[in-house]
């Protein structure tokens, strides 16, 4: 699919950073356990992944953001656990050059 772009964000241990050997362990581990299709086009650290407070990962108000739906709209940050974890999301969303919104 022509324009289809699809990044991979990662939270890591203290300390630990997105480095080249790092990535190609990705990359790979995707590759040979899942597809290509499953290989990201970028990896990004982010300092925490949005959750509710049960603990359940916010995967559609992401999206919604990178789908280029206003931030009031694509989330509610009082259901957060850490509402500043999608301040990462919402600033790639406006500075990113990856894709077109």
């Amino acid at each position: 699919m022509a324009g289809f772009f699809m990044p991979l964000f990662v939270k890591l241990a203290p300390g630990k950073t997105v480095d080249q050997e790092l990535e190609a362990k990705i990359r790979t581990t995707l590759k040979q356990d899942y597809t290509p299709r499953h290989v990201p086009d970028k990896i990004y650290q982010v300092p925490a992944i949005p959750t509710t407070r049960t603990g359940k990962r916010m995967e559609v108000p992401v999206r919604r953001l990178l789908m280029g739906i206003a931030p009031e709209q694509a989330m509610n940050r009082s259901v957060a656990a850490d509402p500043a974890a999608f301040d990462f999301f919402v600033d790639y969303v406006q500075r990113q050059d990856d894709y077109k919104l």
